[in-house]
């Protein structure tokens, strides 16, 4: 039994011969939809949403018949949903984006 390889610049060329049969098998090179670029951009907005979730926690009351006015902050309606849509729109554009030479 020997394998011979032969690599071409899009495809593989296998030869396998056992005893007295040879088999020529031609594989793809195999293409990744997303490049190294894709994958960070995808982190960065993963990164981005748990930010904008994490600025969400608290502001609540520990006794139900209390009203807490935190809850209304800033931080949790206007910076919260910054990040969450940054995210959401850097996923975007990592998925859409095409995957550079790499």
């Amino acid at each position: 039994l020997w394998i011979n390889v032969l690599l071409a610049p899009t495809n593989c060329i296998v030869l396998i011969k056992n005893r007295s049969t040879i088999f020529l098998t031609i594989m793809e090179k195999q293409n990744f939809d997303f490049g190294k670029k894709n994958y960070l951009l995808m982190v960065v907005g993963v990164v981005l949403m748990t930010i904008g979730y994490i600025l969400m926690i608290g502001g609540g009351s520990d006794d139900p018949n209390v009203f807490n006015p935190e809850i209304f902050s800033p931080q949790r309606l206007i910076w919260a949903p910054i990040f969450i849509l940054a995210g959401l729109l850097v996923e975007v554009f990592a998925i859409m984006s095409k995957p550079g030479d790499e």
